[in-house]
């Protein structure tokens, strides 16, 4: 899913930049993507104010607390959130938890099955989402790989933090862990919680609930989006808040399977001066590199942010070889040396940004559900090359000779081999 918000800062745009994001603002919303013009968002620049965030605001909750998640442990923050939802599930709110079975199953903490009754005798609904079942390979096509929270139809969460303490630790194969998130509030988040609607009546088969037809049925809160409340202090962390407008992609297998791609290809064909990426497994597919390529040749800035360490024992030798192709071609790469970079962001030019769930391979461009919001929005894409100004001190850059020194040989064979398989990867 991706949205993009429309800045009504006063803060002065290049003229580029301004027809960069109404470029792709006009794409998105051609292809039936919904605008939503009273959205205010704040970036939470790590998972300690994520979750601190999280937490205050579900605390607060009245109606419901709907949560969408791809890993959710069993561990010091699983338990605390979990100690949290029976709480407000004991004042009468509707808290429903859905999880992706194999994200579950590949967690080192696992829900196990007998874990779930137990969460559900605590007043939770809880729901696996496309169980792994025999022959297990249509299982695994397509995943819910989205990371979404809605609370009361009032706010809503995105970005690429799962609920589990490495997040905040690390862990000894990767190091510490890089990633942040963004909170949304306005009528987009009940945009958001009829998403979360879909897919749970999807995996629950409840024809009962969740109501889909009618604004009103979308959310069982029914008041306005109120300005004093969504500005409320937060007793440890205080954010900068950007009042702008959204556009809401959603990708859905089967329904929508294309729009992602299609919001990336915008993003990079609207580009008039400078593309910054992070992106933990940029594997990329033929559109998105044809895109990215596009730009470079227009003589567009590309400067793009991956990890020295992964997850994933299967991609860095391909991301290496992907990313080589493009310095090659002008852009500036860079290996980030202090951990593992979970993030995913994009921003075009000084006035556009794209931040969520969304992976720059395979899995999440062709087969997963994913979410991704986009921000049109100065100041907080000033906020984001800051970071990543920040990240660039703890980092080298990819060069031809960096790169035979860091894959060998049979690393580089195999990341050939491997380049044949992208599509699925």
């Amino acid at each position: 899913m991706t949205a993009i918000c429309l800045a009504s800062s006063t803060t002065s745009v290049a003229p580029c930049s301004a027809q960069s994001a109404a470029a792709v603002t006009q794409a998105l919303t051609a292809q039936g993507n919904p605008l939503f013009d009273d959205c205010q968002s704040a970036l939470l620049p790590s998972a300690r104010e994520t979750y601190a965030d999280l937490m205050e605001h579900m605390a607060q909750a009245e109606h419901y607390i709907h949560l969408e998640y791809f890993i959710f442990r069993r561990d010091s923050i699983g338990n605390a959130l979990l100690h949290l939802l029976h709480q407000k599930a004991s004042e009468g709110v509707d808290v429903r938890l859905l999880i992706d079975a194999y994200g579950n199953r590949k967690s080192p903490l696992p829900i196990r099955s007998a874990q779930l009754d137990s969460i559900r005798s605590l007043g939770i609904k809880v729901a696996l989402f496309d169980p792994i079942r025999f022959p297990w390979i249509p299982n695994t096509l397509s995943r819910d790989h989205r990371k979404i929270a809605v609370v009361d139809g009032r706010w809503a969460w995105t970005g690429g933090i799962n609920i589990a303490d490495y997040y905040l630790h690390g862990t000894a194969r990767t190091g510490t862990w890089r990633d942040l998130q963004v909170r949304l509030s306005g009528s987009v988040a009940r945009e958001f919680e009829r998403i979360f609607a879909r897919i749970w009546q999807k995996t629950t088969g409840d024809p009962s609930w969740p109501p889909l037809k009618g604004e009103e049925k979308a959310s069982p809160f029914k008041g306005e989006v109120g300005e004093g409340l969504f500005n409320s202090q937060l007793s440890t962390f205080n954010f900068q808040l950007y009042k702008e407008s959204v556009v809401l992609v959603n990708r859905e297998p089967g329904k929508q399977s294309k729009k992602m791609r299609r919001a990336y290809r915008a993003a990079f064909d609207s580009a008039r001066h400078e593309v910054m990426i992070v992106n933990p497994y940029p594997t990329l597919v033929p559109s998105v590199r044809r895109a990215m390529r596009r730009a470079l040749r227009r003589g567009v800035r590309m400067r793009i942010m991956v990890s020295s360490r992964s997850d994933n024992r299967i991609t860095p030798e391909l991301v290496a070889l992907e990313m080589l192709g493009m310095a090659k071609r002008g852009a500036d790469v860079l290996y980030y040396d202090e951990g593992f970079h979970h993030t995913k962001v994009i921003t075009v030019d000084d006035s556009l940004a794209l931040l969520g769930t969304t992976n720059l391979d395979a899995r999440s461009l062709r087969f997963d559900y994913e979410l991704t919001v986009a921000l049109r929005s100065p100041r907080l894409v000033d906020e984001l090359q800051a970071i990543y100004r920040d990240d660039s001190v703890h980092s080298h850059p990819l060069t031809r000779d960096n790169y035979r020194r860091l894959f060998p040989l049979r690393k580089r064979m195999l990341a050939r081999i491997l380049r044949s398989l992208r599509g699925l990867l």
